[in-house]
């Protein structure tokens, strides 16, 4: 009797940057009688019947999640800058100021900043800088909601040299102050 080999494959994904699209996916793909070897932010290993999953019906179970396969080089060196600045932002909390986030992605992905810098924009349709900064602005609200930290912890702690610079990029960021943050925030629990 001829025994089919399954097809095993490395696939790179956009938009999966946490754990819980992680487990998410790994339990999708899983019900879809789809093997998870390896699976991390932006990245799956996987084992599958040619005869019953294509790259097509792949692609589908991603859509379901808000995600996508990625297919150029290009492409995925974004994603992994992606990834990075979310570990230098939401993981290590760059309590160590003096890694810089430019310094961080370019040792993180072995380019010079100017190429990633490019690239990313290219890829994500907006600057890196911008997106550091929406990321910290997202974690700066995640760390006031939790409420351990005074605001000039979190200041340091987002690399701002100072309360007022934190300050007044959140308002241009949000459209609101902290104080009008904090109070939304408790009104709307």
């Amino acid at each position: 009797m001829y025994n089919k080999k399954p097809v095993r494959k490395k696939i790179y994904i956009k938009n999966m940057i946490n754990d819980c699209c992680v487990r998410s996916l790994k339990r999708d793909f899983e019900d879809n009688d789809i093997k998870v070897i390896t699976i991390k932010p932006g990245f799956a290993e996987i084992e599958y019947d040619y005869e019953k999953t294509d790259n097509k019906k792949i692609s589908e179970i991603l859509l379901l999640s808000g995600l996508s396969l990625l297919k150029t080089n290009e492409e995925k060196i974004a994603e992994r800058i992606k990834i990075a600045v979310k570990e230098l932002i939401f993981e290590m909390n760059n309590v160590d100021s003096i890694v810089k986030k430019s310094e961080y992605i370019v040792e993180k992905l072995g380019y010079n900043y100017r190429y990633l810098s490019r690239l990313f924009s290219e890829n994500e349709h907006i600057t890196l800088e911008k997106y550091i900064i929406e990321k910290k602005i997202e974690r700066i609200k995640q760390m006031i909601v939790e409420n351990e930290y005074s605001l000039s912890e979190i200041a340091y702690m987002m690399d701002y040299s100072s309360v007022q610079y934190l300050s007044s990029q959140f308002k241009k960021e949000t459209g609101m102050t902290v104080s009008e943050f904090k109070e939304k925030y408790l009104s709307d629990r």
